[in-house]
């Protein structure tokens, strides 16, 4: 009989448009410096608050996270939401990821850019009561009323100032962004003539 194994699984969501080396970075040190077993890279779809026009298509941004994952047997790309209904809301993430494997702990790897607004997220009480969350700073943000919340574990992983839309705008101005991303994302990128325009 196939006996499951339990593990504490890291979720990192975001559009990872394209994925670079700070969200690398921040995985790796979730996965070195905590408890978890594994991290999980939740490729999201469409972000209503983000403007369409400068997203890849999702197949296209999840083949460059599987390209960035292939050689790190902990880090997984995650394709959840692209089958669920939209806009796809964290709970009913976890909701379906929980269902799937039971047999997992899941915690979200989140920047404490998320607290001014965390109040408004969908069921977030919810959350905050079924599921821990792996919070990294981000200048000019707090806890704020979440602060010494039991279920909030708050690592100080190293600040990469690293944003996919300067990426976006260096490949648009032809300008080498290789150290920017992992090799392979970076060519896969440039023969498919991604953000030139």
């Amino acid at each position: 009989m196939n006996k499951k194994i339990h593990k504490k699984v890291g979720l990192l969501f975001g559009s990872f448009n394209p994925i670079h080396q700070g969200h690398l970075i921040l995985a790796s040190y979730m996965l070195e410096f905590t408890d978890l077993d594994e991290v999980r890279f939740i490729v999201s779809p469409h972000n209503p608050l983000k403007e369409k026009k400068t997203l890849l298509a999702d197949y296209h941004r999840l083949s460059l996270v599987r390209l960035a994952l292939e050689d790190h047997p902990k880090l997984w790309a995650d394709d959840i939401e692209f089958k669920m209904p939209q806009p796809s809301y964290t709970v009913d993430t976890l909701a379906w990821l929980h269902e799937k494997y039971p047999e997992h702990k899941f915690a979200i790897i989140c920047g404490t850019d998320i607290f001014p607004t965390f109040h408004k997220w969908k069921n977030y009480k919810e959350i905050l009561s079924q599921y821990n969350l792996y919070i990294y700073p981000r200048p000019g943000f707090s806890l704020g009323q979440f602060e010494g919340h039991q279920r909030i574990k708050v690592y100080n992983a190293p600040l990469m100032e690293i944003s996919s839309s300067f990426i976006r705008s260096g490949i648009k101005a032809k300008i080498n962004m290789a150290y920017w991303m992992p090799d392979k994302v970076y060519e896969y990128i440039l023969e498919m003539h991604f953000y030139e325009k």
